[in-house]
C-alpha cells in the first residue's frame, strides 16, 4: 500500500481569500469520485485502510484540510465557512463535480456546512461521527481543557510532575490521555485556534443544526455506539433533521472510525452509493 500512496501522491495550488494556497491530497483508484474530509487531529493517510477497501470502486480523493498534514498552513482565524472556502477550490481544481463527500469528525462538519453552501456540488454525503452540531455541554469540557492550550513550558512541567502522584492514585492512564491531548494540540495549530475561539456557547455560531433540513442530498450517517467524543445523539441530529437520512451505528464502536472500522464503513458506504 505504501507504494501505492507514494505513486499517487500530489499537490495543487488553489486560491483561497486572494492568497495562493497549497493543498496535500492523495489520489488513488479509479471510478466516480469520492472526496475524504479528515477530523480535528487528523490528515489525509487517517483514511488509507477505507481507501484500500474503496479505490476498486470509487477514485478516493483525501484531502489535507486548510492548515492540516502538507497543505498550507497560513496564520489566520480558522473557522469552518474558511475550511469550505478551501474544500470548494480543491473541487473546482481537480474537476471533480459533483461527487460523493465523506467527512469524518470535524471533516463531516465541514462536508455539511459545504453541501449545504454548494448542494449542486455533492452528489452524495456520508458523515461518520460528525461535529457540527451546538451542544453547550462541551463548552464545560473545554474549560478544563484550557491549560492545556496555553503555549507555556510550565504545563508540561506539571505534568511530568505529576506522573507520581498519579502513579500513586492509579491514574496514570488518565495522566497519559491528558498529556496526549496536549501534545496533539501543539501541533495542530487549527485544532488550538478553533477550540480557543470556542471557549463560550455564545462562540459557537457556525454549527449546523439549524440549516440542514434544507439539505435534499442522499445522506448516510454512521456513528459509533461507544464514542468518547461525539455524542451519539449529535449523529441522530443529524439523520433527523436531513430528509430521507440514513442512520447506521456500530455497536462497539469508538470515535477513530476510519481507522478502527475500515471494514464495516466500506461495507455501508459501498452498499449506500450502489443504491
Amino acid at each position: 500500500m505504501q507504494s501505492q500512496v507514494v505513486a499517487h501522491k500530489h499537490t495543487v495550488t488553489t486560491f483561497v481569500n486572494s492568497s495562493s494556497q497549497t493543498a496535500g491530497y492523495l489520489d488513488i483508484g479509479s471510478g466516480p469520485p469520492l472526496l475524504l474530509l479528515h477530523g480535528f487531529f487528523g490528515e489525509k493517510t487517517c483514511w488509507l485502510p477505507l481507501i484500500e477497501l474503496l479505490q476498486s470502486q470509487f477514485r478516493c480523493i483525501s484531502l489535507d484540510m486548510l492548515g492540516f498534514g502538507e497543505s498550507s498552513k497560513p496564520q489566520i482565524c480558522y473557522d469552518v465557512a474558511v475550511e469550505v472556502a478551501f474544500v470548494r477550490q480543491v473541487v473546482e481544481q481537480l474537476n471533480i463535480e459533483p461527487c460523493s463527500i465523506i467527512g469524518h469528525s470535524f471533516g463531516g462538519w465541514v462536508a455539511s456546512a459545504y453541501s449545504l453552501k454548494y448542494p449542486n456540488s455533492v452528489s452524495s454525503l456520508i458523515l461518520a461521527a460528525p461535529a457540527g452540531i451546538r451542544d453547550d455541554s462541551f463548552c464545560g469540557q473545554y474549560d478544563a481543557l484550557r491549560p492545556l492550550l496555553w503555549k507555556i513550558p510550565v504545563i508540561d512541567f506539571a505534568l511530568q510532575l505529576a506522573k507520581p502522584f498519579a502513579n500513586l492514585a492509579g491514574k496514570t492512564d488518565k495522566l497519559e490521555q491528558i498529556s496526549g491531548w496536549r501534545r496533539e494540540l501543539m501541533s495542530q495549530p487549527v485544532a488550538r485556534s478553533f477550540l480557543m475561539s470556542r471557549m463560550r456557547p455564545e462562540d459557537a455560531v457556525d454549527t449546523v443544526e439549524k440549516e440542514i433540513h434544507k439539505l435534499q442530498i442522499p445522506t448516510l450517517v454512521i456513528a459509533a455506539m461507544d464514542d468518547e467524543t461525539i455524542p451519539l445523539w449529535h449523529c441522530e441530529t443529524y439523520a433527523n433533521e436531513i430528509p430521507g437520512a440514513e442512520l447506521a451505528i456500530i455497536p462497539n464502536a469508538t470515535h477513530g472510525l476510519p481507522q478502527t472500522q475500515a471494514q464495516v464503513m466500506a461495507k455501508l458506504i459501498g452498499k449506500f452509493l450502489d443504491n
